[in-house]
This record gives C-alpha cells, structure tokens and sequence, in this order.
C-alpha cells in the first residue's frame, strides 16, 4: 500500500480537530523544510574555505537564519542608502 493511499485512510478515521492537528504539523514540516539547508555533499578544499566552511556549520548550528539572494539584495539596498542593482 501506498503512503498516500495509507494517510488518507487513517485521515479519513480522525475527528475534525485531530485533522486539523494533522494539518498543523504539516504546515509546521514544511517550514521546517524551508528554512533548514539541504544537506550538501560539498567538501571545501582550500585551508580558507574549510575555515568559512567550519563558520557557516556553526552559525547554522547556532540558530542562525542564513539570507537567500532576495535577502543578501535587499541588506545591501539599505546599506548603501536604498540603491539598489536591477
């Protein structure tokens, strides 16, 4: 049996609230899945980029939220005063 076929039939056994409990996590896993990085198979080779490497791991293992591209333009934006590239 499939996973799909499978969850709609437990699905389909729950009471409303437990559905929407359902949903809930669902939503919550797919947050998850947004902001964590894919693992990589990267393997930095240079002694400079095993140091930033070994930072990065760090500051994700921290907490910290990595910027995507949209992000890192709009900082430089408000740092340089609202210029922005096209």
């Amino acid at each position: 049996m499939g996973n799909e076929v499978e969850l709609l039939e437990h699905w389909r056994e729950l009471t409303p609230q437990k559905q929407q409990k359902v949903l809930e996590f669902v939503e919550l896993l797919k947050s998850e899945s947004e902001t964590t990085p894919p693992e990589s198979d990267f393997v930095p080779q240079t002694p400079l980029a095993k140091k930033l490497w070994s930072i990065r791991q760090r500051a994700i293992a921290s907490g910290l939220q990595l910027l995507n591209e949209d992000e890192i333009e709009l900082e430089l934006a408000a740092r340089r005063g609202g210029f922005r590239e096209s």
